[in-house]
């Protein structure tokens, strides 16, 4: 019998298919989305192949120029001192950041955002995952404590999968089901991308000053850690009972940072739209399809490290020190670029890659 990945990973192995194409038939057929599996295709017809080696081979003419220039040191001319140098390599970082930004699109469309729906019992939490679920997902009821352990819901926005787990209420408990409840929930917070924090606006009006405090009555955890707010957007709920229409209140935290205080009706669906927008937009998705492609979270970290040689390239470049240190960065660049079509890529990896396809694929 045929392993996992095994006709994949010939047809890499024989040149048939670079590996991020050879990584784009996993994601076709895991695909949650239309979309995703347009973006998909996409990737497997070359698209951000194309556009990374495109990149690679700007990279590879300045690593030319800057051997010549260390190579020919003794020379009159002294090339790196010549402006358009430095113009090539902005250029070069130009492009990267376009490649950077239509793959993290492309890695939201693979993975999908974690969101954890959190706060005190009978808040509405699972009047909300419902809300956002579009149905009855979850049991509500008015009697505390009725969710009991984490409810998973695996849903999309405009094409960008989201992966939504309602928690149990938090709070001091002494019943030991309701204990191991709490502690899952806590897990799901830790590994959240986002968390909603859902209060009843009758009782409770939460501003920076009093997220902490709010946060440490539901129990030790929270008074052991402090929450970064910028992971944190408050869901103000049950406005319907108190005949208010559906707002966002944004007050800064520090720097560009806001805490994003939605106030909604999760039971009748008001202001559902506004949450759904935001979390499109703490993610910085866009659901226009124009160049989308596929990417995966070891293709983010690849453009990254591209990202920071070329960065320092930059600075060695501007600050005029030794050339080498300039050909080196650009050396770095260049392989980790490589490692996303696997021209530069350890046999380890490829195992991992081709373990996790199905049967034969």
């Amino acid at each position: 019998m045929a392993r996992p990945g095994e006709f994949t990973e010939r047809a890499f192995l024989n040149g048939k298919l670079d590996l991020a194409q050879a990584e784009a038939i996993a994601d076709l057929i895991e695909s949650s989305s239309a979309q995703a599996a347009r973006s998909a295709i996409r990737t497997l017809q070359g698209e951000f192949s194309k556009l990374v080696r495109d990149l690679s081979e700007s990279i590879v003419t300045l690593r030319v120029y800057i051997e010549a220039a260390i190579d020919f040191s003794d020379e009159e001319i002294d090339f790196l001192s010549e402006g358009n140098t430095l113009a090539k390599l902005t250029s070069i970082r130009d492009k990267l950041e376009d490649i950077f930004s239509k793959a993290r699109q492309g890695a939201l469309l693979q993975e999908g955002m974690s969101v954890v729906i959190a706060g005190k019992p009978n808040a509405g939490k699972s009047s909300l995952l419902n809300a956002l679920a579009e149905k009855e997902a979850a049991i509500v009821t008015d009697i505390a404590g009725t969710t009991r352990d984490t409810l998973r819901e695996h849903l999309n926005i405009d094409g960008m999968p989201l992966h939504v787990t309602d928690t149990a209420g938090l709070r001091e408990s002494t019943d030991p089901v309701e204990q191991e409840g709490i502690r899952r929930a806590l897990d799901a917070i830790d590994k959240a991308d986002r968390i909603l924090l859902v209060v009843d606006s009758r009782n409770d009006t939460l501003d920076t000053a009093k997220v902490h405090e709010y946060l440490a009555q539901m129990g030790p955890f929270f008074k052991e850690r402090s929450l970064d707010l910028a992971r944190i957007t408050i869901i103000s709920n049950k406005i319907d009972l108190q005949e208010q229409s559906p707002r966002v209140d944004i007050e800064s935290i520090a720097g560009d940072q806001k805490l994003v205080n939605i106030h909604l009706s999760a039971k009748k669906g008001e202001g559902i739209s506004l949450l759904r927008d935001h979390l499109k937009q703490c993610m910085g998705y866009q659901s226009s399809e124009e160049g989308s492609f596929t990417a995966r979270r070891r293709h983010l970290e690849a453009l990254e490290a591209t990202r920071r040689n070329l960065q320092n390239a930059s600075l060695q470049l501007a600050s005029g020190v030794a050339p080498e240190l300039v050909a080196e960065d650009l050396r770095q660049a260049h392989a980790s670029l490589g490692e996303i079509t696997g021209e530069f890529t350890v046999d380890d990896l490829l195992g991992r890659i081709f373990s996790s396809f199905c049967i034969g694929k």
